[in-house]
């Protein structure tokens, strides 16, 4: 009764096991990480759920490398190659290859000919020496061989060969062979006999294919000499008709074929000429310029003009060119006048003055030559000055003027002109004087590089506009920086002193703005030598003009308009500079101050109106190309419109600042009379207006009240077009619609302006509304900011604080020092625990082996002795 409660409990502890062991290796419960690579030495978290995979993939790792290399420890049968350079990385294949070759004859060099510098290497080819080769020793042919090389006769072929027959001579004979021998022939013949006989039948043969072949031979010759014979009469002789329709009857060529003929006669391309470098421009224009002043300086002196050089004269193809000259007495012209010839002394004298003439033709068209060139220079010049007219917003951009243009006057070269057509006479004193004076008041040719801006100023004082322009391309031209080195630091400082000089042109009164409009393309031509130095000088004009309106804001709250000079330097950074690119050093922060200035800049005056709509085109003509949005722009615009509302009382939009809805300065652009709209015609916004504006009486007043709002208008419509693909497009322009549509009275305007709020209208309501109006999302309140706490950052939990960050770094240090020394020796003792386990396996695998083969040697003594015993006793039975 006692031992069956036992079982039970077995029982009972083998179904816990079972239970317990499925529970723990439930495939659901367990997470494996699997790797793409196996890379040895490197530890993987993670790898498995279960512990005692790890163990077993630890296990595994270690059988694969720390096993393998205790078996393969002692042990040198490994195959090494040995070659050359087989391990060297760094060496190519070709070049492993030449030293091994190099190497292998070295080595099979004898010692007998280390020191010999004589004899060459001996060459071979398929095992025969090339020199014995070259000696020509191969056995020529004679005219007795036979032509059927290869092929023996049967005799010789069973003589020498044994082949079969009763010729054969090493052929063994046999009985019946010898009878029927004596049978023939009463004697037999001995070997040497026989020999004999088969050398004359083989001459005798040779003798008769040489007959054969001579004969074959002269058989030929008769033949070729009969077909000579007869081939003349062979031949067939056309007459002349048959010919001709022969010809006739060929097919006629099609286009195609003519046209490939065509091509073929045509004149192949020439080689153009080689382009200059810039350099070599330089150079040039620089020599002309100082041959030009070399002139000047001579007529103001007095002295004579020297003409151009003579022509060629003209030499014969059969010139000896060997200082042969007939004197002028000699020659005699020879004419033919009124049917008789004429051999006279009249002509020579006619012939000299036709050798002046000629003369004086060839350096007035060489002369005319270079006054069209100028003529050309100039008539450029003229067509960029036109390109501004004062009051205008878009103005020409001269962003492409790339070349540097020269003209000349008009008046001297129209006088040059007439006296190169005249022929060579003296001047009088009184011609003298005035060729002086025309020289004295002549632009000079040469310049020099202005040190400052004064300098500059004096340089340019009293000059026409076309004439300073020409004074500032000639001073770049004669220090272009490849002529010497100092003159591309002298040229990036007349950068400078153009742009401060361009400022204090726009502040004058009046502005002076067709010399402003004649320097521009200078200006471009410098900056796109020196475009380092152009952006720095204008980023430090922005920069400053950026400083002083945030100064006067912090001090004031509100700032004034930019002035003329400021306006001409923002449209000049577009002219120079690209206004597409989403971030640029100088344009973005040119676009960031208009923005400012649109936003902080209250309007007070008209003046204020002029300038922010000057500012709107500018800022216009910045976003063109890119389409960037100005927010400022619109609003800008929406308020000027806002001025030219009447009723201000209920207003179905918002004014934004600088704007206010209603006030001293809100009612700038309302009419005082609706009969000035009749005398009233579309003209350009005046850039003069916004630094000086006189306004006589209401009238004046009104008309300009007009010509702001049409601009106003023109700016809304192109923004309009710009725009018009924005998502929300019609969500910023509702308050302008709602403004012309119910606030701004048409029918008191002009038709001009009227037409233009239609067209602003339509435009805007005929844009597709495609996507909803953006609205921000709900979120939770923000919680009030409370005292943040102070976070010390703790690397070691337990240790010391207050240490300095060395200190810390060491003690961190140490700590990951002390980490990896455990886990190493922890590694080491599971490598030499793994392999005492693995020499205690080998161990008992050999003695369980030797006790094994002990056992089996028993067994078959016993066996033996078992067998001996049983024969013993039956030997005794």
């Amino acid at each position: 009764m006692g031992k069956a409660p036992k079982k039970r409990n077995l029982a009972d502890k083998v179904r816990k096991t079972k239970t317990s062991t499925e529970i723990k290796n439930n495939p659901f419960e367990v997470k494996i990480n699997r790797k793409k690579f196996d890379i040895l030495g490197r530890k993987t978290k993670h790898d498995v759920g279960l512990p005692g995979v790890s163990r077993s993939k630890a296990i595994n790792k270690r059988k694969e490398t720390l096993l393998k290399e205790y078996k393969q420890k002692n042990k040198s049968n490994k195959f090494i190659d040995r070659r050359f350079g087989e391990y060297d990385t760094k060496m190519a294949p070709e070049d492993k290859i030449l030293q091994r070759f190099a190497m292998e004859r070295q080595r099979v060099h004898e010692k007998k000919d280390a020191y010999n510098l004589n004899e060459e290497e001996e060459l071979t080819h398929y095992g025969q020496s090339l020199a014995e080769m070259e000696k020509f020793n191969d056995i020529v042919n004679s005219d007795d061989e036979s032509e059927e090389k290869g092929l023996l006769s049967a005799e010789l072929t069973a003589s020498h060969f044994g082949g079969g027959g009763a010729g054969g001579l090493l052929r063994k004979k046999t009985p019946g062979d010898q009878q029927q021998e004596e049978e023939g022939s009463q004697r037999a013949k001995s070997r040497q006999e026989l020999i004999e006989e088969l050398i004359q039948k083989s001459k005798q043969e040779k003798r008769e294919r040489q007959v054969q072949r001579e004969e074959a031979q002269e058989l030929t010759e008769k033949l070729d000499q009969d077909w000579r014979s007869i081939q003349a009469l062979m031949v067939k002789k056309t007459p002349k008709a048959e010919q001709a329709t022969k010809q006739e009857e060929k097919p006629k060529l099609d286009e195609y074929d003519m046209m490939v003929r065509e091509l073929g006669f045509e004149m192949k391309a020439q080689p153009s000429e080689k382009m200059k470098t810039p350099e070599e421009l330089a150079r040039e224009e620089t020599e002309k310029l100082q041959k030009l002043e070399a002139d000047r300086l001579r007529r103001m002196m007095g002295d004579e003009v020297r003409d151009s050089p003579q022509s060629q004269i003209h030499m014969s193809a059969d010139d000896l060119n060997d200082g042969f000259i007939l004197d002028k007495d000699d020659k005699k012209t020879l004419s033919y006048q009124d049917g008789k010839w004429n051999i006279g002394e009249e002509s020579e004298g006619d012939g000299d003055e036709d050798g002046e003439e000629g003369e004086s033709d060839e350096e007035d068209e060489s002369e005319a030559e270079e006054q069209d060139d100028e003529e050309e220079e100039e008539e450029g010049d003229g067509e960029e000055g036109d390109g501004e007219e004062e009051g205008s917003e878009e103005e020409d951009g001269h962003s492409d003027l790339d070349s540097e243009q020269e003209s000349e006057d008009e008046e001297r070269k129209q006088e040059e002109k007439e006296t190169s057509a005249k022929p060579k006479k003296t001047l009088s004193k009184e011609e003298m004087k005035a060729q002086q004076e025309a020289a004295k008041a002549e632009l000079p040719y040469t310049f020099t590089v202005p040190e400052s801006c004064s300098d500059l100023k004096d340089l340019l004082h009293g000059h026409t506009p076309d004439n300073q322009r020409l004074i500032v391309a000639r001073t770049q031209k004669c220090n272009h920086p490849s002529l010497a080195v100092g003159n591309k630091l002298k040229l990036q400082k007349l950068f400078g002193f153009l742009l401060e000089y361009i400022g204090e042109l726009a502040t004058r009164t009046p502005p002076e703005l067709p010399t402003i409009d004649k320097l521009i393309p200078e200006l471009y031509a410098l900056c796109q030598m020196f475009p380092e130095a152009a952006c720095k000088a204008m980023q430090s004009i922005l920069g400053d003009a950026a400083h002083s309106m945030e100064e006067v804001l912090e001090v004031k709250g509100h700032a004034a308009f930019p002035a003329l000079d400021m306006l001409i330097y923002l449209k000049v950074t577009a002219l120079l500079f690209p206004t597409s690119d989403f971030r640029h050093p100088v344009t973005t922060p040119a676009l960031l101050y208009m923005s400012q200035a649109l936003t902080k800049c209250p309007v007070r005056s008209l003046q204020d109106v002029t300038s922010g709509l000057v500012l709107c085109c500018l800022a216009m003509e910045y976003v063109s190309f890119s389409k960037r949005f100005l927010p400022e722009l619109i609003n800008f615009l929406a308020g000027t419109l806002h001025l030219a509302v009447q009723d201000k009382t209920s207003l179905g939009y918002t004014v934004v600042p600088p704007f206010r809805p209603s006030g001293k300065n809100s009612d700038l652009l309302v009419l005082s009379d609706s009969e000035s709209c009749k005398s009233w015609s579309k003209k350009a916004l005046p850039l003069s207006a916004t630094q000086h504006l006189e306004l006589k009486n209401d009238l004046d007043r009104d008309q300009y009240r007009l010509i702001c709002l049409s601009t106003c208008l023109d700016l809304v419509k192109q923004c309009c077009l710009l725009y018009k693909d924005l998502t929300s497009f019609l969500h910023i322009f509702q308050p302008i619609r709602t403004l012309l549509s119910k606030h701004l009275s048409v029918h008191t305007l002009p038709e001009p302006l009227q037409e233009l709020h239609s067209e602003i209208l339509e435009a805007i309501s005929s844009a597709p509304v495609t996507h909803i109006r953006l609205v921000f999302e709900k979120k939770k309140p923000i919680p009030l900011k409370l005292l943040t706490p102070k976070i010390v950052e703790v690397l070691d939990y337990g240790k010391k604080r207050g240490s300095t960050r060395e200190e810390r770094e060491k003690e961190r240090l140490k700590h990951k020092y002390k980490k990896e020394f455990k886990g190493a020796l922890r590694e080491i003792r599971k490598d030499s625990r793994f392999l005492a386990r693995e020499k205690l396996n080998e161990v008992m695998s050999r003695d369980a082996e030797r006790k094994r083969k002990v056992k089996e040697l028993f067994g078959s003594l016993a066996t033996q002795e078992g067998e001996w015993k049983a024969l013993k006793r039956k030997k005794r039975k």
